[in-house]
């Protein structure tokens, strides 16, 4: 009998069986299928091996007008500018105390309780400490005077410390002295979604608006939910606006230096009516205005989570609307909270709860207009949308989605396996990212069994395909200014598409087909020979020829499992390593239906598929 090309249909197909799937893919890691074939993914390596304190969850690249080259990390603990792989602490100041704070300390221990009245800090704060001498011990000076995060509320005046040395007798009698001074960062955030009900919902102690404590003991409003800490940032000019979601605006002027801090956007000179808290800013690429989402009406602290405000053109700090300026408001018509907006090069796509608007520039005396383009839409997070020039593409509650000029929903083939094992508890962790080198929009996401994103799902606007894997990344910016990708790991920048490796390790790439079968599948077949079709350009093996595994599975029903297959003793079964000039392989598979995988595990190894060939002929009726 001739040999039988395997021709497969490019994608994953999970919304069907494996045995109705005849003829395509069924399941995949780390590949993508760039043409109609299917590949291994491009590797990743560390950007530097300096690392920050935090999950970040958001990160903007942008170059200053001396060429210097700023990377935005927003973490749930600091704010930090990278630049040259070395990570700037910029987070704002909260509150600064002037001599009043004291030490008391234990013998044994390295444990030191500070007291600040009416401190307004939260477990894992940071605070830096100046002006104290030495307790008169081991507790010296040097030690009390750093940067110090806070491990323990013990109330409203006090809280506890660990320094770097253990206490003794002599440091019991010592207080620091009068002259102690603390810098208090903003509130860290969140982590961990953490919902509930009735009192003591949410964080202990919660955060206002303006990132400082409630009242110590405060009871927390029922049905409260404490989300993550997420950021949303923009560069004004060579300046940059950062956010803390549900708080303040706050500002870092690149002429100050790396080494000072943002400060809150209402403390520079000519404020004029700057909103105190908000869901997102950015800034107006078109017409240079900043634009607040989810702001504070004028003249009051309370937040409108419908509310978009813009300065006046140009203008960093004047947001009172008059007959002279630009700066304005304006209110969405439907939904219950703003979630996103997403600047195209046309305009401002602005996401609600249940619908989607286009927010315009049109020029005095209104400024800028809102037109609702989609009703009883969802959106899964306020980083799932993302722009590919005027094209916007998003992950939902339930389906995925694009907006070309109209709405629609995107057919995916991975519907079931993205949505039936996802943890919606933790949602507002889902980013998504623009891979352009591959035509490829990325979101990462958490499993079920997972509180951290661990998985990813990849749509290729190009060909219309789907595919997925397992990836631990929190934030993501496309290559543009920097050469390659940039996805943020556990306290890591990596550059993507860099190498073909797992950052110095071997990487797992593997695509599986569906069941292939003779005719209906009557008849038993025998295979005894497979010619592969494969290449291994752009490996960077060291260690000899690259190679990888193709198994081929039998099994005598769609319902039957496949038999075990690691012994190579089976009749029903053969796994056969493929190295670069391999030309066939020699097997013994008998079944009704038949399956092939490809996995490659060494690391340097880079692959291609073709259509490999296979020798299968009918072997009787059983």
């Amino acid at each position: 009998m001739p040999l039988q090309s395997l021709k497969f249909k490019p994608g994953i197909n999970r919304e069907i069986t494996s045995y109705s799937n005849e003829g395509g893919f069924f399941d995949c890691e780390k590949i993508r299928f760039y043409t109609a074939f299917p590949e291994k993914i491009g590797g990743w390596v560390k950007q530097s091996s300096n690392t920050y304190l935090g999950t970040a969850r958001a990160l903007h690249n942008y170059i200053a007008l001396d060429g210097s080259d700023f990377m935005g990390v927003g973490t749930h603990l600091k704010y930090y500018i990278e630049e040259g792989g070395a990570f700037n602490d910029i987070t704002p100041i909260r509150k600064s105390s002037t001599n009043s704070i004291t030490f008391s300390a234990t013998n044994g221990s390295s444990t030191i309780t500070v007291t600040d009245a009416s401190h307004g800090a939260v477990v894992n704060d940071f605070v830096t400490i100046s002006g104290a001498v030495s307790l008169g011990g081991l507790v010296t000076a040097s030690v009390l005077n750093a940067e110090h995060q806070i491990t323990k509320i013990v109330n409203g005046n006090s809280y506890e410390i660990v320094v770097s040395v253990t206490a003794n007798s002599s440091d019991e009698s010592g207080n620091g002295g009068s002259g102690v001074d603390g810098a208090y960062q903003i509130n860290v955030g969140l982590d961990t979604s953490v919902g509930g009900n009735g009192w003591g919902a949410g964080a202990w102690g919660g955060i206002n608006a303006d990132l400082s404590q409630f009242g110590w003991g405060e009871a927390a409003s029922s049905g409260t939910t404490a989300t993550v800490r997420l950021w949303t940032h923009d560069n004004f000019g060579e300046d940059l606006l950062i956010n803390p979601r549900d708080s303040g605006i706050f500002y870092w002027d690149k002429s100050n230096g790396l080494g000072t801090r943002a400060v809150n956007l209402t403390s520079l000179s000519g404020a004029s009516d700057v909103p105190t808290i908000a869901k997102q800013v950015l800034v107006s690429d078109i017409d240079r205005h900043i634009v607040v989402f989810g702001a504070n009406t004028i003249g009051t602290s309370t937040q409108d989570p419908l509310l978009i405000r813009f300065g006046s053109q140009e203008s960093l700090t004047n947001f009172t609307p008059d007959t002279t300026n630009t700066a304005g408001d304006l209110r969405l018509s439907s939904g219950s909270t703003f979630v996103q907006a997403v600047e195209t090069k046309q305009q401002i796509l602005v996401f609600t709860d249940k619908s989607l608007f286009s927010m315009r520039f049109i020029g005095p005396p209104f400024t800028f207009g809102l037109q609702e383009l989609s009703k009883n839409i969802t959106i899964m997070s306020p980083n799932s949308a993302v722009a590919v020039d005027d094209i916007v593409f998003w992950m939902g509650k339930e389906n995925f989605y694009v907006y070309t000029g109209r709405t629609q929903q995107i057919a995916c083939t991975v519907r079931d396996k993205v949505f039936l094992d996802f943890n919606f508890s933790q949602a507002d962790k889902v980013v998504s990212g623009v891979n352009s080198q591959w035509s490829e929009i990325w979101w990462f996401y958490p499993s079920a069994s997972s509180e951290e994103n661990n998985k990813y799902v990849i749509y290729n606007y190009a060909n219309q395909t789907w595919y997925y894997g397992s990836l631990a990344r929190t934030a993501w910016h496309d290559r543009g200014i920097r050469r390659f990708p940039i996805g943020a790991g556990s306290s890591y920048l990596f550059e993507h598409e860099n190498g073909n490796d797992d950052d110095g390790s071997a990487m797992t790439a593997s695509i599986e087909s569906s069941q292939i079968d003779i005719g209906d599948g009557y008849q038993f077949t025998f295979i005894k020979q497979l010619i592969p079709d494969i290449t291994f350009e752009g490996s960077t093996s060291t260690t000899g020829n690259p190679s990888a595994n193709f198994t081929l599975q039998a099994r005598t029903g769609p319902g039957s499992t496949y038999p075990n297959t690691s012994s190579g003793t089976s009749t029903r079964s053969a796994t056969t390593p493929v190295e670069q000039f391999t030309d066939k392989l020699n097997v013994r598979l008998r079944g009704r239906s038949f399956n092939m995988k490809l996995e490659s595990t060494e690391q340097g190894v880079a692959w291609k598929l073709g259509t490999p060939r296979v020798d299968i002929r009918p072997d009787g009726r059983q």
